[in-house]
């Protein structure tokens, strides 16, 4: 008993000795946490304002107007006031509204009718035609009738105290011509002067017509082309029929000239309007120039005449709504046969379009024809 007593008494007593010998625990330290960080409220994205859609007007309408388009051929004011005359009546007949412009060139007369297809209409051409038909489908509606013609012709002039006699004289001679996008003043005189074999000199672009006359007439350029229309007899009437030309009737140069006899006589009229030889009356570029030269036709004569060209035309550009087409076609009609057409696109001073006669595509497959020749392009 006194053995089992002693034994637990070394075994509290052991217990309580490795006791105070352990280490002592290591209390767990926590370190102190930041206070969260307070977060914004969410902001919402922002949101676009609905934009509106771009108002879109009726062609035709006074916030869309059909352009009316004019090739600088002649000079550009009188052919500006004679195409408001036109869109004026054109409003008048159909309620459609128009707005009557001459670009800067025939090539850019072209590129405005093939970047606005569906509202452009234009008075160009028969070469002009020919290209924009193929590059963005410009369609012809009209052909010009002048003076009971439905063709025309180039003129080559020169001063009438030229040594210059034929064609084969200009070889190596200074040329004038309007623009390059015009079918009598440059396309057809360049195919045919290289028909001819004959290589010019120099060659200026006058910027028309008319400055085409005044630079021959001035010594600027030793020949110029531009177009040419019948003279009229003191009667009002073509001193050739168009059936007479077909007939082969028509076999000299003097035929296409007033008389000889007259030139020296060659006066403008009183009211300024046409360029008179004992009543023949001149109808080609040179009485464009009358007011400024009125002696025009006793300094420039014609050397040459060249081969028939289909008249200029009445075109739309080739998205142009069907139902506008057809009441401006019926317009255009009914004016050509009124006096007010003979201020607008019949005057002298504008086209000298007597008329109008519907055209078809086809007739101008013979200045595609030179294109392809020539292998032409609008610059």
């Amino acid at each position: 008993m006194k053995k089992l007593l002693l034994l637990v008494s070394v075994l509290v007593v052991a217990s309580m000795i490795l006791s105070a010998c352990a280490p002592k625990a290591t209390p767990t330290v926590v370190a102190p946490t930041e206070p969260p960080v307070p977060t914004e409220a969410p902001t919402m994205a922002p949101t676009m304002a609905p934009t509106e859609a771009p108002m879109v007007y009726d062609i035709g309408s006074a916030q869309h107007p059909i352009k009316v388009l004019f090739v600088p051929s002649v000079d550009a004011k009188a052919t500006v006031a004679g195409g408001q005359l036109l869109a004026n009546a054109l409003n008048a007949a159909t309620g459609l509204r128009f707005t009557a412009s001459v670009p800067t060139s025939y090539a850019a007369t072209i590129e405005e009718m093939c970047a606005s297809p569906e509202d452009t209409m234009a008075f160009i051409p028969a070469l002009a035609y020919a290209i924009a038909s193929a590059q963005c489908g410009v369609d012809v509606a009209f052909k010009a009738v002048r003076y009971g013609y439905p063709v025309y012709w180039a003129e080559y002039i020169v001063q009438r105290d030229s040594p210059y006699q034929t064609l084969a004289d200009l070889e190596g001679a200074t040329w004038g011509f309007g623009d390059t996008g015009s079918t009598s003043g440059y396309m057809v005189p360049v195919v045919e002067l290289a028909a001819a074999g004959v290589t010019v000199g120099e060659q200026v672009e006058t910027g028309g017509h008319n400055q085409t006359v005044s630079a021959v007439y001035n010594g600027q350029v030793d020949f110029g082309t531009v177009f040419y229309s019948v003279p009229l007899d003191p009667e009002g009437k073509s001193v050739f029929s168009y059936d007479d030309y077909l007939a082969g009737k028509i076999t000299s140069l003097d035929q296409y000239e007033v008389p000889a006899e007259s030139i020296e006589n060659c006066a403008v009229n009183e009211d300024g309007k046409k360029l008179l030889c004992d009543g023949y009356r001149i109808m080609d570029a040179r009485a464009n120039i009358r007011t400024d030269a009125p002696d025009v036709a006793q300094k420039v004569r014609i050397l040459a005449i060249s081969q028939p060209v289909p008249n200029d035309t009445m075109s739309f550009g080739p998205d142009f709504p069907a139902d506008l087409r057809a009441q401006i076609e019926a317009a255009l009609l009914e004016f050509a046969l009124t006096d007010a057409w003979k201020e607008s696109v019949g005057s002298a001073d504008v086209y000298s379009w007597s008329g109008i006669l519907p055209a078809t595509d086809a007739e101008y497959d013979v200045v595609r024809a030179m294109v392809i020749t020539t292998g032409y392009k609008l610059p």
